[in-house]
């Protein structure tokens, strides 16, 4: 497993804050660490939502960790950029107005500027 990417609060809606991290992985095992090393710190705990996906050899990974459907938009990216051993979380502070479908636009938002940083394509 490679070390953790976090490129911190990328964007802003509403009050709403998202970030986005990654890190290579292999196994369920794998996203587990990554998620804890994310959460040890206590910004990314208390967040109200770490959404992530991961394609691994045994197949697809996704959580939604409370935002409906966002785990099925980072991996439907991840699969369309063929980025295989990789979990991307997409964390958000809520802040207070609800976004409606446009949450579905920052995740892929989110989700691009990674892929973007990494340089695969999406």
């Amino acid at each position: 497993m490679t070390s953790l990417v976090q490129l911190g609060v990328i964007l802003t809606d509403r009050g709403s804050k998202y970030a986005v991290s990654g890190a290579s992985v292999h196994s369920r095992d794998d996203v587990d660490a990554v998620l804890k090393e994310l959460k040890a710190d206590k910004s990314y705990a208390k967040a109200t939502h770490n959404t992530w996906a991961a394609v691994l050899p045994t197949g697809a990974l996704k959580a939604d960790d409370g935002e409906s459907g966002a785990g099925m938009v980072i991996l439907r990216m991840l699969e369309r950029a063929g980025l295989d051993d990789h979990v991307v979380i997409v964390t958000r502070w809520y802040g207070g107005k609800k976004l409606g479908g446009d949450r579905f636009r920052r995740v892929q938002d989110a989700t691009r500027a990674y892929l973007d940083h990494i340089g695969v394509g999406s």
